[in-house]
């Protein structure tokens, strides 16, 4: 069982990887794109706003679908959309196609989460946040390794579509992969499973927060987090080009630091949740560490400085602060996960869509662009405060419930 589990996850893993490598696969190739498409970068800033519209379309129907028709079949249309998205934007010639493809290639991610976190989930029971935390690696990997092998082509002067046609290739070897030899946990027996919990989830959730009030909070961290790591992972390297006066390797290179910041953040949490670091801590600590690292980015656009502000945002922001907020908001409506889920995915869909809106008007200054990704991060380190609050404010009245009753018992 634990061989299938692996291998089976080693499937979706793949599928992240190339995640990784489809969020900056559009920025990366922005200049001959913009050629293609007969746009400028406003305009491709555009179609990749469009990815993110494509999520809003679908991301709170298609978890409830996934529950209902299982988290293979969702994986597997996830993939296939994802191929029509590496191979539309690689043929069309107009701006009006390249939008129509990069909403189906939102669609297609949606799917992928809705079968993916769930699926996860059931075959690690155990091990919930490190798995999806997992993911994120995955995706980080995908982003360092992109830029090196568009640099290799540049280099060799090939055509920029070789790196497209890869990644739909490894889409290909999953969808088989995940037809064919891929083995899900069976809907009934996590039936049984959640039926001989159900006293436990009882006993552990008598206090959770407010729809509103923390639902609000929640949605604004999602927003911001997801806005903040796009915002970089699209733009650092123009930043690094017209800002920085970074070389074309260079300035590439700063998404790869950018990744490897990503990856051992992943690391760190995993070795510290064994330790005992809660994830409410994580959640401050890394907007934080976000929100002052983008804003030394911002005022000291030197080399070294954005080379190891590169580095330092990808840590805090892209090393997995949106799955460890989800798994937060998990812990604040123990019997609504669904619901907690939906909110954060919906909000971070939203962001993908119009913070890239907003960069693409603000694009004629770089400048700019990070500046506004500053403000983001600002607001989101409040909400992981007031989230902070709030979670103390709830669950440390209630340890101190629990811990008063047995003093009681023991006197009688």
């Amino acid at each position: 069982m634990k061989n299938r589990a692996l291998s089976t996850s080693a499937g979706m893993y793949l599928n992240y990887l190339i995640v990784g490598m489809s969020i900056i696969i559009l920025p990366q190739n922005m200049d001959v794109l913009a050629k293609q498409w007969q746009t400028n970068l406003a305009g491709v800033a555009v179609v990749i706003s469009a990815v993110g519209l494509g999520r809003v379309f679908v991301s709170l129907v298609s978890g409830v679908l996934s529950d209902k028709l299982g988290r293979r079949l969702f994986i597997i249309l996830g993939d296939l959309l994802s191929i029509v998205f590496f191979l539309g934007e690689l043929l069309c010639t107009s701006l009006t196609l390249a939008l129509i493809f990069a909403i189906i290639g939102g669609i297609g991610g949606a799917f992928l989460d809705s079968g993916t976190y769930p699926a996860l989930m059931e075959l690690f029971p155990e091990h919930k946040t490190i798995a999806n935390v997992t993911l994120k690696a995955f995706v980080s990997i995908g982003q360092f390794t992109l830029p090196l092998v568009i640099s290799f082509i540049v280099a060799q002067h090939l055509w920029y579509g070789w790196s497209f046609i890869m990644c739909i290739a490894v889409l290909a070897v999953v969808v088989l992969f995940i037809t064919f030899f891929a083995h899900f946990p069976v809907r009934e027996q996590q039936t049984n499973v959640q039926h001989s919990n159900s006293h436990v989830v009882k006993n552990h959730s008598k206090k959770s927060g407010n729809i509103w009030i923390d639902g609000l909070l929640f949605a604004i961290f999602g927003y911001t987090a997801d806005g903040v790591f796009l915002l970089v992972s699209i733009w650092i390297t123009k930043y690094g080009q017209e800002v920085v006066g970074m070389n074309d390797v260079s300035s590439r290179a700063l998404v790869s630091y950018y990744s490897v910041g990503s990856i051992s953040c992943v690391l760190l949490t995993i070795w510290l949740s064994h330790r005992g670091v809660k994830d409410i801590q994580f959640l401050l600590s890394y907007m934080a560490i976000s929100f002052v690292s983008l804003l030394v980015l911002y005022l000291f656009p030197t080399p070294v400085i954005s080379t190891l502000m590169a580095f330092i945002v990808g840590f805090s922001a892209a090393g997995g602060v949106m799955q460890i907020g989800i798994t937060v908001m998990g812990t604040f409506f123990p019997n609504e996960k669904g619901t907690a889920t939906g909110i954060i995915t919906t909000a971070s869909a939203i962001a993908g869509f119009t913070v890239n809106l907003i960069a693409g008007a603000l694009a004629t200054n770089l400048a700019n662009v990070i500046l506004f990704d500053v403000g983001l991060a600002l607001i989101g380190f409040i909400s992981a405060a007031l989230i902070t609050i709030r979670y103390h404010h709830i669950f440390d009245s209630q340890t101190e419930q629990k811990t008063a009753v047995p003093l009681t018992v023991k006197h009688s």
